[in-house]
């Protein structure tokens, strides 16, 4: 198994808005070669440049394509109205990307497998736009989908059953923990589905995880979510990528902590 170590680009959004090729330089001068873009559309031109310059590519990046409207990164909805899953995919081959990956549904879609279904219906749709480009489409949990459960079944899993064979998953470790779910089972459970993780790190200590963001992540390795164990679970793993929702410190210093720990227990 070749795993990649990458970054989700969510994790330095303050520093690419204020100075996108000076972040972009010093995630390079961190030792990451792939990195994650998210909200890539409005900016692909210029994103694209600015990663070529610095030496890196995006193979992944996260778009909405199974929502009707943005979504905030706290989960409140918005009244605006998302790109076409074609012009998404217009974006993403200019940022040479082969996987766009859906990042949130709203935890009010989580509430009946029918509305898990359709879900799922409009992610195969994506699917089927994207196959003819190249691009697979995939979906990144949170919590929810995994607090979420149906006759013992988690709704992430249950989403699962309905996707078509050529959806991926991306497992973000953090939150299946944050969910009370093992995560190293529940990557077995998923099995090939899954073919990248946020290898996202954390105390999960009670009095921090309340808060928005959370306030208890740290360095890959230095927290409790079982990172190296759920990645050597997942057969068909393409990508550990990093990610912060919120970090006290320097964060540069974090994601270089973090892949180096990455690289040496579990990449390449």
């Amino acid at each position: 198994m070749t795993v990649q170590t990458s970054i989700q680009l969510f994790t330095i959004r303050d520093h690419l808005e204020s100075d996108l090729e000076g972040a972009l330089a010093e995630i390079a001068k961190r030792g990451f070669t792939t990195v994650e873009p998210y909200d890539f559309v409005r900016r692909a031109e210029p994103l694209a440049a600015a990663l070529a310059t610095a030496g890196l590519t995006a193979p992944s990046g996260h778009a909405f394509l199974a929502s009707p409207s943005f979504v905030n990164p706290d989960g409140t909805g918005t009244d605006n109205a998302v790109p076409t899953p074609a012009v998404v995919f217009a974006a993403a081959k200019v940022l040479g990307m082969t996987t766009v990956i859906e990042p949130y549904v709203e935890p009010a879609r989580w509430t009946s497998v029918e509305q898990i279904e359709e879900t799922a219906r409009l992610l195969n749709e994506a699917a089927e736009i994207g196959a003819p480009l190249g691009i697979r489409v995939g979906y990144h949990n949170h919590a929810h989908e995994l607090e979420a459960v149906f006759d013992g079944v988690t709704g992430l899993e249950v989403l699962a059953g309905f996707l078509d064979g050529r959806v991926v998953l991306e497992v973000d470790l953090y939150w299946v923990a944050r969910s009370g779910q093992d995560p190293v089972a529940l990557v077995q459970r998923l099995g090939n589905r899954v073919i990248a993780v946020h290898a996202k790190d954390g105390t999960l200590a009670p009095e921090a995880v309340q808060a928005y963001p959370p306030a208890d992540q740290v360095a890959a390795g230095d927290g409790v979510v079982p990172l190296v164990e759920a990645i050597k679970a997942a057969p068909a793993l393409e990508l550990a990528i990093v990610e912060f929702d919120h970090y006290e410190g320097d964060l540069f210093d974090a994601v270089e902590r973090s892949r180096v720990y990455l690289e040496e227990k579990v990449a390449g």
